[in-house]
């Protein structure tokens, strides 16, 4: 009886399976290619569906199978199949090809006359800067600790005030460092010997009117400051740069994606992918400090100018 029973099931479990084959049809489906976090990692998104395409990787190398691209795809429903996200109809495609809504078949366009290059796109613009910064020290010396630093905090007072006066409302002025160290002396087979202690204040200045940096300069020294530590030249406002030089660094890539084009005896018909590889800020412009000296007359500074530099990665379709 029992072996009957199981003569029986698989001869329904047979008839199931045959049926199931029987009835799986294939279909034709339409829409655009969108990538997905699910495994396949593509989807084709039609009006109405959206079918997960299991078997992406075997179309994956076509030249049009990018982002966006219209396809008509010929397949199977997989409706036992369960994925994570459930993102889309499970569809195992048979076969796929690109497709144009007004009824042309793009594969032409896109078969074996069909090729990819990748370029890289550079531009260097030049930029005046807008604000200067300077760090400005204040160093005194004394037998004791107290001397030293109650000397410092007189002259750098006297500095800070020299400062705002010569430097106008417009100006940031903050401590950028304080230290107070003893000065120490080294003999053979002795221990060091403290002699005195070093006092040092430092005052960053940040200024946008770059005319007035060595009226600055001058204002700072003749008020007891004796270490200029730097001056640098920065552009804080930098976004209207920074867009000239990435929409220049778009058109190098593209007008080396035209001259190879031509040498291969085609031309550029679509840019498929474009990346920003990154945009270097433009680094701080330092003077060279030739030291402290007394002048009569202003000291010259020469702003100059910044480089901000801009890549794109591009890729092109050439047809032959």
């Amino acid at each position: 009886m029992m072996r009957k029973t199981i003569v029986v099931l698989s001869a329904l479990a047979l008839l199931a399976l045959l049926a199931t084959q029987a009835f799986a049809t294939e279909i034709t489906i339409r829409g655009k290619l969108k990538r997905t976090v699910e495994a396949g990692g593509w989807v084709v998104v039609s009006d109405k569906d959206k079918y997960l395409i299991l078997n992406a990787k075997k179309f994956a190398s076509e030249g049009w199978f990018t982002e966006g691209t219209e396809v008509e795809a010929a397949g199977e429903i997989k409706t036992g199949v369960v994925t994570i996200f459930m993102e889309g109809t499970p569809f195992e495609a048979r076969s796929m090809r690109p497709f144009e809504p007004g009824g042309s078949d793009a594969a032409g366009a896109t078969g074996s006359g069909m090729t990819r290059v990748m370029v890289t796109g550079e531009s260097i613009l030049q930029a005046r800067p807008d604000t200067a910064l300077l760090m400005i020290s204040v160093v005194t010396q004394g037998k004791r600790a107290l001397d030293a630093q109650q000397e410092n905090a007189n002259r750098t007072d006297a500095v800070v005030r020299a400062l705002k006066a010569a430097a106008g409302a417009g100006a940031e002025i903050k401590t950028g460092g304080y230290s107070v160290q003893p000065q120490r002396v080294f003999k053979e087979n002795q221990p060091p010997t403290i002699t005195g202690y070093e006092a040092r204040n430092t005052v960053t200045l940040g200024m946008s009117d770059l005319t007035k940096v060595g009226s600055v300069i001058d204002a700072a020294v003749q008020s007891g400051a004796n270490d200029i530590d730097s001056v640098s030249f920065t552009l804080r406002q930098d976004r209207p740069a920074r867009d000239q030089a990435l929409a220049a660094a778009t058109r190098n890539a593209v007008s080396k994606a035209q001259v190879i084009a031509a040498a291969l005896g085609g031309k550029v018909v679509r840019v498929v992918e474009v990346q920003e590889e990154g945009f270097v800020r433009p680094r701080p412009l330092e003077t060279a400090n030739g030291g402290l000296r007394l002048m009569q007359a202003t000291t010259p500074i020469e702003v100059g100018s910044l480089d901000i530099t801009a890549r794109v990665q591009l890729i092109a379709e050439i047809e032959k």
